[in-house]
């Protein structure tokens, strides 16, 4: 049985209208403001009704020239190569030291083994704070280091073959008493902690860590939440690593969303008539703006369908993923409801959120990333 949604029947002309594509019209005027206000020259953004969106070159350019350099939406780091390499949460540069990377790589790939043992969660992290806060810009506060528990089922992926170097070189290359030859030629930013404390985000400059606060960790740091919501948001990410991580990108979208439309509701609250308790659904739309630009159907109807599912099948598969989209949505509705965009919570969106992604991400080896 179809489960359903009440937040998709309570706002269903609301949906239909965030879910309208945009015009051709609307999304030129959309990117060229966006060009202009990014000062960037010879570039155009076209749409095109039949191929989508394409960017044109207005002028020539020097050969290794630099054509666009722009931020991403949203990203995010595979929750597998978490334990590969340590990056900046927000930009995603390697952060720390050659010997950090490689240190914290052989430690985290070793410690799966035992990583059932609570012992061993507890002072793997004392030895983790210790050698961030050796790589540390200084008067950094790693209390609440990264946990070995988050990196879940890919902590024990070691290999029966690999042959382990003695746990003291080990730690010595982590907290920076040993240099490798030639590693100071590779020179990577130093560690700095998320602002709200919490131990899943790391960044390689202060900028970056107040640019994520600001767009997106705000709503999602489990660091300076209640211990109650904190508990919510680990279980919505977990749920997200054991089944498919493309809900942390939604995740982000939505912490977007709200973060965006506060912004402008606080900007527009000069004016008398406005309510500070409802909705304001203009300013809503305004704030999903950037999102609306990305093309987008349901996740479940859009899905490539696996190879080792039958075509006979194919109607209890799409149900089965709209139930795990419906899941994953529940906890997260637990973790960052806000009443006032509770639209932004429905089914539906999620749905097309999640759609977007899958129709419209760069992927790599290491994370999903999304962009204008």
């Amino acid at each position: 049985m179809e489960t359903i949604c009440p937040i998709d029947s309570q706002f269903k002309d609301q949906i239909s209208a965030f879910l309208k594509p945009p015009s051709l019209l609307e999304v030129q005027d959309y990117f060229d403001q966006l060009i202009a206000s990014k000062q960037i020259r010879g570039l155009k953004v076209k749409p095109n009704g039949e191929y989508g969106k394409g960017i044109y070159a207005e002028e020539g350019f020097e050969e290794g020239g630099l054509v666009l350099k722009d931020q991403m939406l949203v990203g995010a780091q595979h929750s597998s190569n978490k334990i590969d390499c340590l990056v900046c949460s927000f930009c995603f540069r390697f952060i720390g030291s050659i010997e950090l990377q490689i240190g914290r790589n052989l430690y985290l790939h070793d410690l799966g083994v035992s990583m059932n043992n609570e012992c061993t969660w507890q002072t793997s992290s004392q030895i983790l704070k210790d050698c961030y806060q050796s790589h540390s810009s200084g008067g950094e506060d790693y209390s609440d280091v990264e946990d070995p528990q988050n990196f879940g089922e890919c902590a024990s992926s070691s290999s029966k073959n690999k042959i382990s170097l003695p746990k003291e070189v080990v730690e010595s290359l982590m907290n920076g008493e040993l240099v490798l030859p030639y590693s100071k030629e590779f020179p990577l930013p130093p560690v700095v902690s998320c602002p709200g404390g919490c131990r899943e985000a790391y960044y390689c400059s202060q900028s970056c860590a107040e640019a994520d606060w600001d767009l997106h960790h705000s709503l999602l740091c489990g660091g300076e939440t209640s211990k109650t919501l904190c508990e919510a948001l680990s279980k919505f990410t977990q749920h997200a690593n054991e089944t498919n991580d493309i809900f942390l990108l939604a995740a982000k979208v939505i912490s977007f969303t709200i973060l965006k439309y506060r912004k402008l509701k606080v900007a527009h609250q000069k004016s008398a008539t406005s309510d500070a308790s409802n909705c304001d659904l203009p300013l809503l739309l305004e704030a999903w703006k950037p999102i609306s630009m990305g093309y987008k159907r349901r996740w479940w109807d859009c899905i490539a369908l696996p190879d080792d599912v039958d075509a006979c099948a194919e109607t209890a598969f799409r149900m089965q993923i709209r139930e795990l989209a419906f899941t994953s949505l529940q906890l997260l509705k637990a973790a960052m409801f806000d009443k006032e965009c509770e639209l932004l919570f429905s089914l539906e969106i999620y749905g097309h959120i999640i759609g977007m992604f899958e129709l419209n991400n760069l992927i790599s080896s290491g994370g999903l990333f999304l962009v204008h």
